[in-house]
């Protein structure tokens, strides 16, 4: 079965960040991926990961102006000297950290700007983090995000982010494909997994309706995961889901899958 990663900032969080990492380890998993790392030093960080033996899979930009409603600024014509900021801090904390890829989040698209702008703008700053991880020895990876969750997010379906990252043309640049903003959007979750294997490098899961674990909402799982072996996905699963109680209680789903 694939390989799991606890999203650290979604599971656990009944306790202070840093403190999450042991119970990461209690819980069975070898790897822990995060949305955003820098409120925190790395170095501090870092020691948490080497004290339980685990392995971080994943971090993602900064977002922009989270508490303002922001969900990045790699859209967003004007940001662009801030966004070059935050490429810079990602590969730092990303190799302090030892995370091999890192997840740019393209922005809510403004009503006032036209589409043709948006994009060459995303297309141009992603040109320019590719390169700038590439040189790192990082991979960047881009996710499409529901519009019912992130009304008016610019990326929000697996074909679409294809498309752009084509546009990009960088070999290594990837899709991060989570199940649950998928399901939301397009569904045909096995043929796209399929389809798109060799250019999805991170996946997340969470079960829909509600964002929950496996197990609480429509999808099939034991499917789903058992398939991505049958496909031959090898990357990570990040568990990016917001337990319907509390995470202790809620992983009990993957003893019934035999995870």
């Amino acid at each position: 079965m694939p390989k799991l990663a606890a999203n650290l900032s979604m599971l656990f969080d009944e306790v202070p960040f840093l403190e999450r990492f042991a119970l990461a380890r209690a819980a069975g998993f070898d790897a822990v991926e995060v949305q955003f790392p820098y409120a925190w030093p790395a170095a501090e960080i870092r020691r948490r990961l080497d004290d339980n033996g685990l392995q971080l899979v994943l971090h993602n930009l900064p977002g922009g102006d989270w508490e303002a409603g922001e969900r990045g600024i790699a859209c967003l014509p004007g940001r662009e000297q801030e966004f070059r900021r935050s490429v810079d801090q990602a590969i730092g904390y990303a190799l302090a950290l030892g995370a091999p890829q890192l997840n740019c989040l393209a922005g809510k698209a403004p009503a006032d700007v036209p589409d043709a702008l948006l994009r060459a703008t995303l297309v141009a700053n992603l040109r320019y983090a590719a390169a700038a991880f590439g040189r790192a020895g990082l991979k960047l990876l881009v996710e499409p995000i529901n519009v019912h969750d992130i009304p008016g997010f610019y990326l929000n379906r697996s074909g679409q982010t294809l498309a752009l990252l084509d546009e990009v043309g960088a070999d290594n640049a990837y899709l991060q494909y989570d199940i649950y903003h998928m399901q939301r959007m397009e569904g045909e979750l096995a043929l796209t997994l399929e389809r798109e294997r060799v250019r999805i490098a991170h996946i997340q899961l969470a079960d829909s309706p509600g964002r929950h674990e496996p197990g609480t909402g429509e999808i099939n799982f034991a499917f789903l995961l058992g398939w991505l072996d049958r496909i031959g996905y090898s990357g990570w699963v990040g568990c990016e889901y917001k337990p319907a109680t509390t995470t202790q209680a809620g992983l009990d789903w993957r003893r019934r899958l035999g995870l």
